[in-house]
C-alpha cells in the first residue's frame, strides 16, 4: 500500500498542470480583451458574435435560456485587465467589449481568473461572494438568473472555442500540459535578457494588451 503522503504529493503534483494553464488562459483573456478594444466596436463586434455563435452551438439549452430572459446588460468586470465586457441578454442576446463605465442593470466585478472560474462553473459562485473576491452591483436577480441559466453546462471557454478550430482543437491537451514548462520558459528569457531586449519585450505586451483601466 503506498503512503498517503505520497498520494498526496502526486495528487498535488497532478493539480500543478491545470494551475498554470489557467495563468496562461487568464493572460490571454487579458490580451484579448486589450485587442478587442484596439480593434473597435465594429470588428470587436464581429469577433464577439463569432464568439457567441460558436458557444450557442456547444451549449444550445444554456443560449435559448439567455435568450427567454428579459431584456437587460450585464457588465462584467475584471478588475486586472485593461477593458470589461457588456453581456445583453433577452432576445437582443448579445457580447461587446466596453469601458467599465459602460451602463448595466447589474454589474459583477474581480479579478479575471476568478469571473472565469464563476463563468465555467469551476467554483461556487457563493463562496466567492462570501470572500469578497468577487462583488456585484445592481439587479442581483439578474445574475442569480444568469448563474442558475448556467449552472451544469460544464463550460470550457477555450476548449469550446478551439473545438470550432477543427484539427487545431488538439493542440489545446498538449498546450494545457505544457504551460508551465512555457510559462518557466519565458520567465527564464526575462531574467537573462539584457535590460534593453526585456524593456522591449514590456512594451510590446503593453500594447498588444493596452493599459489596465483603471490602474
Amino acid at each position: 500500500m503506498r503512503d498517503p503522503g505520497f498520494m498526496a504529493q502526486d495528487k498535488a503534483q497532478e493539480m500543478v498542470p491545470d494551475t498554470r494553464a489557467r495563468d496562461v488562459e487568464v493572460q490571454l483573456t487579458r490580451a484579448g480583451l486589450g485587442f478587442a478594444r484596439r480593434l473597435g466596436d465594429r470588428a470587436g463586434g464581429l469577433l464577439f458574435d463569432r464568439l457567441l455563435r460558436i458557444l450557442e452551438a456547444r451549449h444550445p439549452r444554456a443560449f435559448t435560456a439567455l435568450g427567454e430572459l428579459p431584456d437587460a446588460r450585464l457588465l462584467i468586470d475584471p478588475v486586472d485587465a485593461p477593458a470589461a465586457l457588456l453581456l445583453r441578454v433577452g432576445p437582443g442576446l448579445a457580447l461587446r467589449v466596453c469601458d467599465r463605465t459602460a451602463e448595466a442593470e447589474a454589474t459583477v466585478r474581480g479579478p479575471c481568473a476568478r469571473l472565469l472560474d464563476l463563468l465555467e462553473g469551476r467554483i461556487d459562485g457563493d463562496a466567492l461572494f462570501f470572500r469578497r473576491e468577487l462583488s456585484i452591483e445592481g439587479d442581483t436577480a439578474l445574475i442569480l438568473a444568469l448563474r442558475n441559466t448556467l449552472d451544469g453546462e460544464e463550460m470550457d471557454l477555450f476548449g469550446d472555442v478551439a473545438a470550432a478550430a477543427g484539427p487545431l482543437r488538439h493542440a489545446l491537451p498538449v498546450a494545457r500540459r505544457n504551460a508551465g514548462r512555457a510559462l518557466d520558459l519565458l520567465a527564464t528569457a526575462r531574467r537573462f535578457a539584457p535590460p534593453p531586449v526585456r524593456w522591449g519585450m514590456a512594451m510590446l505586451e503593453r500594447r498588444f494588451a493596452g493599459p489596465q483601466q483603471g490602474a
